[in-house]
């Protein structure tokens, strides 16, 4: 998983509330059982016409002027059914965080596992984040994850909360295994510690 320290990039916008995992990435697509690829996959209700061809309407298929590694997304973000395919389709995609004012807590605890950060703002932040991105030209925004706060061209700093331990796995690349398996010689040197006192390990 790779780290994630400050990024700063653009956003694509898809403001509709309500979007679930099934309209992130359709059931038909849930055989595989790895991330590679489902990139193509998501929303591809939305990307694709019925034919196959490149639905030119939606928001994904626009041209941008710069990369843009942000989906900011209306409220109630993932909804629906567990599955993990929904961030990975995500990440494939491009994407290293979304901006939403809520999302469904599945969702947002298998995006945290495959480094894909849910940033949730209070509606007030949220509206001022809109209005920036409608009234600014060149609307980059940076991600600065270990103060938690998205900054913006203007000088505006908005604040967004996360889980001190996803926030610690998310900045040094590492899943929950990886996490656990990094205190690997701390847990042995503790279990030495025990034995030479004459404890059974694990006391």
């Amino acid at each position: 998983m790779m780290a994630f320290g400050e990024l700063t990039t653009y956003a694509y916008r898809l403001l509709e509330d309500d979007i679930d995992t099934d309209q992130i990435i359709p059931a038909r697509f849930l055989k595989v059982t790895d991330s590679n690829g489902l990139g193509a996959a998501l929303f591809a209700d939305w990307r694709y016409l019925p034919d196959g061809r490149i639905n030119p309407e939606f928001v994904l298929n626009q041209p941008m002027e710069h990369p843009a590694n942000i989906l900011v997304a209306g409220n109630n973000f993932g909804c629906g059914s567990s599955r993990e395919h929904a961030p990975w389709a995500l990440v494939g995609f491009g994407f290293r965080a979304v901006i939403s004012t809520g999302f469904a807590d599945i969702f947002r605890n298998n995006a945290l596992k495959n480094g894909l950060l849910p940033i949730q703002l209070t509606e007030k932040t949220y509206r001022q984040l809109l209005a920036y991105l409608d009234e600014t030209e060149d609307a980059w925004m940076k991600i600065d994850l270990a103060n938690q706060q998205l900054v913006l061209a203007d000088g505006q700093q908005l604040d967004f909360p996360i889980d001190p331990f996803s926030k610690t796995c998310l900045l040094e690349g590492v899943d929950e295994m990886g996490y656990l398996l990094q205190l690997g010689p701390w847990i042995d040197a503790f279990e030495k510690g025990h034995t030479a006192l004459g404890l059974e390990p694990g006391l």
